[in-house]
C-alpha cells in the first residue's frame, strides 16, 4: 500500500535532536576529560617540579657541608705543610712540636689521623700521638699519585679501608711537599671516615625508599644512605648509564630506573664545587607521585562516574525522545489515514492531489485519477448490516492498496464506498489497465460470509494530458463522470475520460 508516501517523514526530522543531544554529550564528555586530563598532566608536573625542588635543596646543603668541612681539611693541611717546612720547630720539644704541626686539625669532624708522610711513605709526624706511629704509607694511591704529579692542590682519594683496628671506610685529603727545586719530599695526608656522610645523610627527609649518594668524578661510590645492597661503597659505577649521564650533565634531574635495585627514581645530582664529588640525590618516583596518584584516581573515579551519569542522562532523553517521535509519527499517521479500511483519508488525499496536479503542470506530465465505488452497497448494508459492510470495504481497500503498489501511486477512501487512486506520470493506457486488474481482483473475492453476494466495483478513469485550460477541479469532475458512465452503463466495469490537450 502506498498511504506512507503521504505521510509526514517526522521520523526523521526528529532524529535530529536526538543526534545533536548526543554530539552535545559527547562533546561536554571530551570537554570534561580534556580539562580533567590537563589538570592531571599539570598536577603531575608540578608534583615532579616539588620533589626536584626539595632534593635540590638536599643537594645544596649536602654540598654546602661538605665543601665547609674539606676546607677544614684543606686547611689543616696547609697548616700541617707550612709548620714543617719551619726551621725553628726543629729544635723545640717533641709536645709544642707536635701541638703547632696539628693546632689547625682539631676543627674537622669524624676526621682520621693527619699524617706527616717523608718521600718514601715512611711517618713523619702523627695527629694521634706525640710520638709518630711506625708504619709505610708508599702503597696508598694517594701516595703514588703525588710522586708523579708535581700539582700542589689538594687530592681526594678513592675510599679505603684503614689500617686501624675498626677497619672502617675512609677517604684522604693529601698535599705534596716540594722542596725549593720542586723535587717530591713528601705527602701531607689527612683521612675523614665516611661514617661522617652516613650521620649527614641519614638526618635528611628523602622517603622511605630514597637513598643520597656521594660519588667521585671517576664513578666510585664513596657514601650511600640508606645502603641499597652490601658493599657497595668502593665500587665503581662509571660505566653505569645514569653515572654516565649525570658525569655528561654536571648537574640537573631526570628520572631513570636504578642499576642496583631496579626501582624507578628521579635523581637529582650537583657537582660539589670544584671538588672531583657529586652528590646525587634519587627519589622514589611511587613516593613522589604517591599524593598525585591518590588524587587523579579519585578525580578519575569521580570524571568517570559523572561522564557515565552524563551519558545514562543523555540516553533517557534520548530514549523519551524517541518515544515522543514514535507517538509523534502515529498521531501522523493516524491523522493521514483513514480508520476503517487503512488508506489515506480524504485530507491527505486532497493535498497529494494539489501537489501532483502541481507538478504535472510544471513538468508537462501525463496525470491520472481512478474514482472507483463498490456496486450496489447501500442495499448490500442495508441486507447484511454494517460489520459486514465494513468488513467487505476493508476487503476492497485491501486489493486496491494491493494493486496501486508503486511508490508515487495513492489509494485514498474518498467518502463512503467510494475510493480514489492517484496515478502520477501514468498516461490513460497505464490508468486502464490498473483500473481493469483492480475490478477484476475485486470481482474474484469470495463473498465476506455464506448469505451475502459477491462485490464488484465501478471506475472512472480521467487522464491529464497537458490541457492548461483543465483546472483540478474539472479534472477530478471528469473522472467523477467518467465513474457515473460505468454505473449507468451496467456497473462492474471501467469507463474512461481524458483530458486531453488543446490544439
Amino acid at each position: 500500500m502506498s498511504v506512507s508516501r503521504a505521510t509526514p517523514r517526522t521520523g526523521k526530522i526528529a532524529s535530529n535532536p536526538e543526534r545533536l543531544l548526543v554530539l552535545a554529550s559527547s562533546l561536554i564528555v571530551v570537554a570534561i576529560l580534556s580539562i580533567v586530563t590537563y589538570l592531571l598532566i599539570r598536577e603531575h608536573a608540578a608534583a615532579e617540579q616539588a620533589a626536584t625542588r626539595a632534593a635540590n635543596n638536599i643537594v645544596q646543603l649536602i654540598e654546602a657541608d661538605v665543601l665547609r668541612n674539606v676546607e677544614l681539611y684543606d686547611l689543616s693541611l696547609k697548616g700541617l705543610i707550612s709548620a714543617a717546612q719551619r726551621d725553628d720547630l726543629k729544635d723545640v720539644s717533641a709536645p709544642i712540636r707536635h701541638l703547632a704541626l696539628f693546632d689547625r686539625a682539631t676543627a674537622a669532624p669524624y676526621k682520621g689521623d693527619i699524617l706527616l708522610l717523608d718521600k718514601h711513605g715512611e711517618v713523619l709526624a702523627d695527629s694521634a700521638s706525640v710520638v709518630p706511629r711506625t708504619g709505610n704509607y708508599a702503597d696508598r694511591e694517594y701516595f703514588r699519585s703525588h710522586i708523579d704529579n708535581p700539582d700542589p692542590g689538594m687530592m681526594i682519594s678513592p675510599p679505603f679501608r684503614a689500617r686501624t683496628a675498626e677497619h672502617d671506610w675512609r677517604i684522604s685529603f693529601s698535599r705534596r711537599l716540594s722542596n725549593e727545586n720542586g723535587e717530591f719530599i713528601g705527602v701531607a695526608e689527612a683521612a675523614m671516615r665516611l661514617s661522617y656522610f652516613n650521620e649527614l645523610f641519614k638526618n635528611l627527609d628523602i622517603g622511605r625508599n630514597g637513598s643520597i649518594n656521594l660519588i667521585s668524578r671517576d664513578g666510585v661510590l664513596l657514601a650511600q644512605q640508606p645502603p641499597l645492597a652490601d658493599d657497595l661503597i668502593g665500587k665503581s659505577f662509571s660505566n653505569r648509564p645514569n653515572f654516565v649521564r649525570i658525569l655528561r650533565e654536571g648537574n640537573g634531574s631526570f628520572g631513570s630506573v636504578s642499576s642496583v635495585d631496579r626501582m624507578h627514581r628521579l635523581y637529582t645530582f650537583s657537582q660539589v664545587g670544584d671538588l672531583p664529588l657529586i652528590v646525587v640525590v634519587a627519589l622514589s618516583i611511587d613516593e613522589v607521585f604517591a599524593a598525585w596518584q591518590r588524587t587523579a584516581l579519585l578525580i578519575s573515579g569521580a570524571t568517570g562516574a559523572l561522564c557515565i551519569a552524563l551519558f545514562w542522562l543523555t540516553w533517557q532523553l534520548c530514549r523519551e525522545l524517541r518515544r515522543r517521535q514514535d507517538a509523534e509519527q502515529e498521531l501522523a499517521r493516524l491523522a493521514a489515514v483513514d480508520a476503517l479500511t487503512g488508506l489515506a483519508n480524504r485530507r491527505t488525499l486532497d493535498q497529494v492531489m494539489n501537489n501532483e496536479w502541481a507538478r504535472a503542470r510544471r513538468t508537462n506530465q501525463p496525470l491520472s485519477l481512478l474514482m472507483v465505488d463498490v456496486d450496489h452497497f447501500k442495499s448490500f448494508n442495508d441486507r447484511f448490516g454494517h460489520p459486514l459492510g465494513d468488513q467487505a470495504l476493508r476487503a476492497v481497500a485491501q486489493n486496491i492498496g494491493t494493486c496501486a503498489g508503486r511508490p508515487a501511486d495513492l489509494a485514498a477512501r474518498y467518502g463512503g464506498e467510494e475510493f480514489a487512486i492517484v496515478l502520477p506520470e501514468t498516461d490513460s493506457a497505464g490508468a486502464a489497465v490498473l483500473a481493469e486488474r483492480i475490478r477484476a481482483s475485486i470481482a474474484a473475492l469470495p463473498p465476506v460470509s455464506e448469505q451475502a453476494t459477491p462485490l464488484t466495483v465501478s471506475i472512472g478513469i480521467n487522464t491529464w494530458s497537458g490541457n492548461p485550460d483543465i483546472s483540478l477541479d474539472q479534472w477530478v469532475s471528469d473522472a467523477d463522470k467518467a465513474l457515473y458512465q460505468a454505473k449507468y452503463s451496467g456497473r462492474n466495469r471501467v469507463v474512461s475520460n481524458m483530458s486531453r490537450r488543446s490544439s
